[in-house]
C-alpha cells in the first residue's frame, strides 16, 4: 500500500488511522532518509493510540516509553530511534528487546534498517521517502 502525503497534518491523519489497525505487539520499522517524516508518523500514530505526552525524537537517549491511555489492550508506546547506534546491540543493552516480546506494547523503531538483523521477523517496515514536495508512505 502507498500513501501520498502533502503535508505533515496528512501524514499525522494517515499513522492516526493507520494506528486504529493495531492491537498490540507490533514492531514498527519506520525507514527515511534525515526529515522524510518519521517521526512526525510517529507523532500521529501517538495521537491516534491516545499518548498525552509530546513526542519527540529519542536521538540522544535511544528509547522513550510512553503510557497509552483509554486503550483496552496497549498500554505502553516504545519510541526508538537508532540513527545514533554503533550497532544493534546497543538497543539489547539498553533492554528495547524486550518491548518486542509485550503483547501491551507497540514498538516503533525509526532507522530501522540499521538494526535489521535483530528485529523480530513480524516487524512491520514502512518506507517514507521525499519525492517531489511530497511524500511517499509505503507499507
Amino acid at each position: 500500500m502507498k500513501f501520498f502525503s502533502t503535508s505533515e497534518k496528512q501524514t499525522l491523519d494517515f499513522a492516526k488511522n493507520f494506528s486504529k489497525e493495531l492491537t498490540g505487539g507490533e514492531i514498527i520499522g519506520l525507514i527515511g532518509d534525515l526529515g522524510a517524516g518519521k517521526t512526525v508518523f510517529t507523532k500521529g500514530l501517538a495521537a491516534g493510540l491516545g499518548v498525552k505526552k509530546n513526542i519527540s525524537s529519542p536521538t540522544f537517549v535511544l528509547m522513550k516509553i510512553y503510557p497509552v491511555v483509554n486503550h483496552q489492550k496497549i498500554k505502553l508506546l516504545v519510541h526508538i530511534d537508532a540513527y545514533r547506534i554503533k550497532s544493534a546491540e546497543d538497543l539489547i543493552a539498553i533492554g528495547a528487546n524486550e518491548y518486542f516480546k509485550r503483547s501491551d506494547a507497540i514498538t516503533v523503531i525509526e532507522w530501522a534498517d540499521k538494526i535489521k538483523k535483530i528485529l523480530p521477523k513480524k516487524t512491520r517496515l514502512i518506507t517514507i521517502a521525499y519525492k517531489n514536495s511530497s511524500r511517499v508512505i509505503k507499507l
